[in-house]
């Protein structure tokens, strides 16, 4: 019987600890803009994921003249990786969370971003 008791409490350990993973990685939402002063420049971070069959958030505020760095997170997958910003001719493939794309919004307005073949849409309101 001592052996079925401590295995019981290894596995509501484990599942304690597992449930407090979740909760942390959970706590911190994807699409969060945030400035970065840690580099030699400052920038906006931003993180995007993907939920619902799309990028999320997929309408994200960022200000003009500063520049911007877009990560993708772990939950993207497949062709939305390839995140494109056709009025800025840029398109990149971002293989990991580490990779991201880099521009300065000079202009207040709307650009529109995308995976390459356009399945996956959203909108940078520049203000």
């Amino acid at each position: 019987m001592k052996k079925n008791n401590r295995f019981l409490v290894f596995i509501v350990v484990f599942l304690i600890l597992l449930a407090g993973v979740f909760l942390i990685k959970s706590s911190n939402p994807s699409g969060n803009v945030s400035s970065n002063s840690g580099d030699s420049e400052n920038y906006q971070k931003i993180v995007i994921g993907f939920k619902n069959y799309n990028y999320y958030p997929n309408n994200i505020k960022i200000k003009v003249n500063e520049p911007v760095r877009v990560y993708i997170d772990e939950s993207v997958r497949g062709c939305y990786r390839s995140f494109t910003i056709r009025e800025l001719e840029i398109s990149k493939y971002l293989a990991t969370e580490k990779d991201y794309v880099e521009f300065t919004p000079t202009k207040k307005g709307n650009l529109r971003f995308s995976c390459s073949m356009g399945m996956g849409t959203g909108t940078f309101i520049v203000e």
